[in-house]
C-alpha cells in the first residue's frame, strides 16, 4: 500500500510539473473518445438499422389462380411445397412460414390499399406461403431450395425481390465494415497521439529514469508513476468526452428536429453502456500509449 502511495504521489508530482503536457494528453484523449462516443452511436444505430431490414426480407411462394398464370394450385402440390418448407426449415434457413389464403390477401388489402381493390368484381389475388428467413442472406438459398426440383412438373412463381434483397445486403456489410473500420482507426490514431504527447514529459525525465535504472529501480517501478499519469489523463479525457457527448445528446439532438420512423427494434446502444466503453477505452489508451513509449527510455 505505501508503495502504491509513492507512485501515486509521483505521478501527480509530474502531472504538476508538466501540466501542459498533462493537459495536452487529456485533450488528446477527450477529441478521440468523443469521436469514438460519436463512432458508437451513430454506428451501432446504422447496425441496427441493417439487421432490421434484413428481418424485413420476405420470401413469397405464389399458388397462382388461372386468372394470373393460367396454371391452377393443386392440393398436391401446396402439400409437396409445406414438406418442402418443413425440411428447410429443420436445416435453420428458416425463421417462420405463414400460410396466407387469397382471402386473407384480398381482405388485407382492403385494409392497406383500398384503392387497389376498388371496383374489382373478382379476387385476383393467388394463395401464398409468406416465408422468413433466420438470417436475411439465406433468402435467395430458400428460393432455389423451393424452385429445384420443381413439384410435380409445375413451377410457381417464388418472389423475394432478388434486385433489392442483394441491395440490401451489400449496404448492411458496408455499414458492418465502415463501423469496425472507423472504431479501429480512432483507436490506432487516440493510441499514437497520446503517446505521443507522453513522450514528451517522458522526455523530460529520461536522466532521471537513467538514474533510477542505474541504482536498481525495476522497469515496474520505474513505469508505474508514468502509468498512472496516463491512466489519469486517459479516464480525465474521457470523462469530460462523456460529459459533452451527454449534452449533445440531451440539448442538440432535439434541436435537430430528426424525426426518423426506422421501426420499434431500431436504436444505437444504450448510453450508459456507450459511456462505459469510452471510460474503460480511455483507461486502456492511456495506459497502453504510456506503456509503449516508455520502453524505449527503460533500456538503459
Amino acid at each position: 500500500m505505501s508503495r502504491f502511495r509513492l507512485l501515486f504521489a509521483e505521478a501527480l508530482y509530474s502531472i504538476r510539473s508538466n501540466i501542459s503536457t498533462t493537459v495536452a494528453a487529456t485533450m488528446t484523449v477527450f477529441i478521440g473518445m468523443f469521436l469514438l462516443g460519436v463512432c458508437i452511436a451513430l454506428g451501432s444505430w446504422m447496425v441496427s438499422w441493417s439487421n432490421h431490414t434484413k428481418k424485413e426480407i420476405v420470401v413469397h411462394v405464389y399458388f397462382c389462380a388461372v386468372e394470373t398464370c393460367g396454371k391452377p394450385a393443386a392440393q398436391q402440390d401446396i402439400v409437396a411445397t409445406r414438406t418442402r418448407i418443413i425440411q428447410i426449415t429443420q436445416q435453420g434457413l428458416i425463421k417462420n412460414s405463414r400460410w396466407v389464403s387469397k382471402d386473407e390477401a384480398f381482405a388485407q388489402m382492403k385494409k392497406t390499399d383500398p384503392t387497389l381493390v376498388k371496383g374489382l368484381l373478382t379476387n385476383p389475388l393467388p394463395d401464398a406461403y409468406y416465408i422468413t428467413p433466420s438470417r436475411g442472406e439465406n433468402a435467395s438459398k430458400i428460393a432455389s431450395e423451393l424452385t429445384t426440383p420443381a413439384l410435380r412438373g409445375v413451377q410457381y412463381p417464388i418472389v423475394y425481390n432478388e434486385k433489392v434483397t442483394k441491395r440490401i445486403l451489400s449496404t448492411a456489410k458496408v455499414i458492418e465494415f465502415s463501423f469496425a473500420l472507423m472504431v479501429i482507426i480512432l483507436l490506432i490514431a487516440s493510441t499514437a497521439l497520446i503517446g505521443n504527447t507522453i513522450r514528451l514529459s517522458i522526455f523530460s525525465r529520461r536522466r532521471e529514469i537513467e538514474v533510477m535504472k542505474l541504482v536498481g529501480a525495476t522497469n515496474w517501478f520505474v513505469r508505474g508513476p508514468f502509468m498512472i499519469e496516463g491512466l489519469i489523463c486517459g479516464f480525465g479525457g474521457a470523462l469530460l468526452a462523456v460529459i459533452l457527448l451527454s449534452i449533445t445528446k440531451a440539448v442538440a439532438m432535439p434541436a435537430l428536429h430528426l424525426d426518423v420512423n426506422a421501426g420499434s427494434d431500431v436504436h444505437a446502444w444504450p448510453f450508459a453502456f456507450t459511456a462505459f466503453l469510452m471510460l474503460l477505452t480511455g483507461l486502456v489508451l492511456g495506459a497502453l500509449g504510456t506503456g509503449i513509449t516508455l520502453r524505449r527510455f527503460l533500456q538503459v
